[in-house]
């Protein structure tokens, strides 16, 4: 490179030092999203499902007996219409522990590889060893794990709040506090 082309090559990179905060907000303006409406109910309850769909796992989050969030990965059931979920556990795992003394569960579905959204459904567990529900939802692998249902334990998740991120579906956050669409659910009494 001779000196000319050396001098050149500087200046440019000078200029583009300089201008680079005014072409970042001018970039930052153009892609920043334009407040959007609300997705409705239904919408953004279709939205969650096609999240989940796409899911074969979730965590579960439970608080341990200091109040420390404990996180594990768990196959559940396919949401109900009411976005209750089941979900099948041994009766000497931690979390029956944890919930047994803490009700308060997170449900967490995502797709990190693809980017797709989120789904968040807060709400309260229930531990339901019910015969006819094992059977109505019982898997091939039980007989191996649970001969005969032992140990067996339904984990009911009835949903508080269910946060919903989906980009196909224009489910988007907030684009000034990036809180994600959220549902409200009625509490169990």
């Amino acid at each position: 490179m001779n000196r000319k082309e050396f001098l050149k090559d500087t200046f440019k990179g000078a200029i583009a030092a300089l201008m680079f905060p005014y072409f970042s907000k001018l970039t930052h303006a153009a892609t920043v999203e334009e407040p959007h409406a609300p997705l409705a109910r239904p919408e953004l309850i279709a939205a969650a499902r096609e999240i989940i769909a796409g899911q074969t796992y979730c965590a579960v989050i439970t608080q341990d007996k200091d109040g420390r969030p404990q996180i594990r990965t768990m196959n559940p059931f396919p949401p109900e219409e009411d976005m209750t979920v089941w979900i099948a556990t041994s009766t000497s795992t931690r979390k029956v522990q944890h919930l047994r003394s803490n009700p308060n569960v997170t449900l967490y579905y995502a797709n990190h590889a693809q980017a797709t959204g989120y789904v968040a459904i807060t709400g309260r567990a229930e531990l339901v060893d019910d015969r006819a529900e094992m059977i109505k939802r019982k898997r091939a692998y039980w007989d191996t794990a649970f001969p005969g249902f032992k140990n067996l334990v339904l984990i009911k998740v009835t949903p508080e709040q269910m946060d919903v991120l989906n980009y196909s579906r224009g489910a988007l956050n907030d684009p000034q506090t990036w809180r994600t669409p959220s549902l409200e659910f009625k509490k169990p009494s």
